[in-house]
Order: structure tokens, then sequence, then C-alpha cells
């Protein structure tokens, strides 16, 4: 799996180990509407300095199409120019579901890191359990592929919108969240720990009320392994990411809530 920073800061969901264990199916949203953008501050600290490394966005949208009320989702991810020299990034995901049972539909990567473009496509079709694959990036010509579909298998953005939907109250710290995705052309079982509630305080200065969650990295060319993926999201109905912490092998990589619009419901975890 071809992975980028800005893949690692997409909430949970990349190269964690793996569980044998059934996945965890998100079929009604309590959390998001249509019109939400939430903006993010990417930063790289290696040694003692952090640096303003680039930026993530992530909007949702509606259409109503062959009588289907579906979300389109989109995340963007860029190095500053300042930060191109080093390393420079261009992600965009983008992500077609259904509004009612959060289910995906349709998904597209088009991502260049650092000379590397990966390309993907899915398309889910429920009545054969299929997904219909294309896949392509520097190194790998175009491929057309079909793959099974489990239930509860969810594209790489999709799920990210799906755990908002976490009812945090049925865990107790310590307890692991199961969840089942789609990256690269392969079909993982994942999983999230719980680990309670704490106040952070953002970049900004601002404090929440969080609940705190990480996730456990496979050791590779980026990450030395072990539970190194930290996410605080806001204690209140929105469940939006304020703080996300990455350990890797030269460093960490954090990212800070910048903006958030249009949200679902009032934020109540602001600690005035």
């Amino acid at each position: 799996m071809k992975k980028s920073l800005f893949q690692i800061l997409l909430i949970i969901l990349f190269t964690t180990a793996y569980l044998q264990i059934k996945a965890q199916c998100f079929e009604k949203n309590v959390t998001f509407k249509s019109g939400e953008k939430i903006s993010f501050n990417v930063a790289y600290n290696w040694g003692l300095i952090w640096v303003d490394a680039g930026s993530v966005s992530f909007t949702i949208d509606s259409i109503f199409k062959n009588g289907q009320y579906i979300y389109h989702l989109k995340s963007f991810g860029k190095t500053y120019k300042t930060f191109d020299w080093i390393f420079k990034v261009r992600d965009y995901f983008d992500s077609y579901i259904d509004a009612n049972t959060l289910k995906p539909i349709e998904f597209k990567r088009d991502n260049y890191e650092g000379g590397f473009i990966i390309k993907n496509e899915y398309k889910f079709d429920y009545n054969l359990n299929k997904i219909f694959s294309f896949t392509e990036n520097t190194k790998q010509a175009f491929k057309k592929d079909t793959l099974n579909l489990p239930d509860c298998t969810y594209d790489i953005l999709t799920a990210i919108y799906a755990a908002r939907n976490i009812d945090f109250s049925i865990y107790k710290t310590g307890d692991t969240i199961p969840l089942r995705m789609i990256i690269d052309n392969e079909i993982f079982d994942l999983y999230i720990r719980h680990h309670g509630k704490e106040i952070v305080e953002n970049i900004d200065g601002q404090k929440y009320n969080c609940i705190k969650f990480t996730a456990l990295l496979v050791e590779g060319a980026i990450f030395s392994g072990g539970e190194d993926l930290t996410i605080w999201v806001t204690d209140d109905k929105n469940r939006i990411p304020v703080i996300i912490s990455a350990k890797i092998l030269v460093g960490y990589v954090k990212a800070y809530l910048t903006n958030a619009k249009n949200l679902r419901y009032k934020i109540t975890s602001k600690i005035e």
C-alpha cells in the first residue's frame, strides 16, 4: 500500500493492524449534514522544530439521482509551496454515498505524492455483492479488477464520515471498534481503540472536551509500529476531529482544526 502523510491524517483509517472480527456497520447518520466544511492545518516535526507543512479540507454536498438521496464527500490535501520542495503533495478523494444507509456507491482517488501518482476508482454493486475496481500508479499499469463485497465495507473517505456516528457511550476505555475498508484494491479488517475523554487545547488556544482514540499502526517504511496514531474528536453531537497526531520514523505529524462551517449542531464541547 502506497501511503502519504496526508493519507495518514484522514482520521483513524490508515495502515492499522488486522483483526479477524466482525466489522462495524453505520446505517444511520446523526452527526453531519450537507454543506458542512471542516479544515485542518498540518504541521511536521523534525527534532525540536515544528513546520507548517500543508492543509486538508473536507466538504459535503448532496444530490438527488435516480430516486436516491446521495451525499457527495470530497477531501483535498496539499503541501504549502514553501514545503513542496521537500515533499510535494496534492491528494484528492471523492465519494458518493447513500444518504440513508451511508453505503458507498462510487469512490475516486487522485493523488500526487512526492512525484508518485496514484489513481483508484471503485464502484460498489450491492445486487451482485461486488466491487468493480480500477487502479493505477507510477509503478503499476492500469488494472481492472472485481472484488467480493463483504458486509460493512467502506472506502477510505466514507469510513471517516460513517465512523463519526460511533456511539462511544456503549464502549469502555480500552475497547476496540472494528472497521472494514478497501484501500488500494485490498480489503482490510481494521480497528480503533477507545481511550475515554480528555480536555485538549488546539493550536489557537481554544480548549475542547474531547473523546480520544488510537489506531494500531503496522511497522513499515513510515511507522515503527504500535498505537502511534491518536485522534481527539469533539465530545458533542458533531464528533469532528480537533487534533490528529501520528508518530513516524523521522518525527511527528499533527493536524489541527482551523475552521468548521455549517455543522449540523452547535459545537458545545468548547470550553469558554
